[in-house]
């Protein structure tokens, strides 16, 4: 118990936009930012259980905050930021990937929508424990090590198909174009010079 509440103190202490935010209320109200943290969290627990909406507000919570952090890693020098939020977004995308097809059956469960939303939580929080970080060195990396070789394969021949039949769709085109324009050109000029029309026909005759 002791260390989850030297973590949760340690979190407060880094700056990052929630951080800030609680010290604006704590230099307001005068209460500890640790008592509004908790508080904050207890409302949102609530909310996610009870409250109409929860899909969406987990959604928000689960991309808001990280694309903020991701284009602040975007437009600092170091790399290290950039590193963690790409980590993030790995496991972010998985995570959706696999909710689309669970969602119909677990969204019916009461403490679904908490959940996920701890479970995002988990993979944003900043330092050691963070989740993406130990998702995907122990179970995303191994697996992207092991069988990409075979992935980069099957994308190569798709992406050469892809691109031989766009080079036929497209030579077809060009074609049909220019045949339509062979056919349109001699009327057009028989109609814009009459005696060109009229001596065309005698030779016909």
């Amino acid at each position: 118990m002791d260390g989850l509440r030297q973590r949760f103190e340690r979190l407060l202490e880094q700056r990052n936009l929630a951080t800030e935010a609680l010290g604006a209320l704590e230099a307001k109200t005068g209460v500890d930012k640790r008592y509004l943290a908790a508080g904050a969290a207890t409302l949102l627990s609530l909310y996610l259980l009870f409250g109409f909406g929860a899909s969406l507000l987990c959604n928000v919570i689960g991309f808001v905050y990280p694309a903020y952090a991701s284009i602040k890693a975007i437009e600092s020098p170091s790399k290290d930021d950039d590193t963690v939020w790409l980590t993030y977004w790995v496991v972010y995308g998985l995570f959706g990937l696999a909710e689309f097809f669970s969602d119909l059956l677990l969204s019916w469960f009461p403490f679904y929508y908490a959940g996920k939303c701890a479970f995002l939580l988990f993979c944003m929080i900043p330092g050691p424990w963070n989740g993406a970080h130990m998702l995907y060195h122990r179970a995303i990396r191994p697996l992207f090590l092991k069988h990409h070789e075979a992935v980069d394969s099957v994308v190569r021949e798709f992406s050469g198909r892809a691109l031989d039949v766009a080079a036929g769709i497209t030579r077809d085109v060009l074609q049909t174009l220019a045949r339509g324009r062979a056919l349109v050109t001699p009327t057009a000029a028989l109609g814009a010079d009459p005696k060109a029309s009229v001596s065309l026909l005698q030779k016909d005759k």
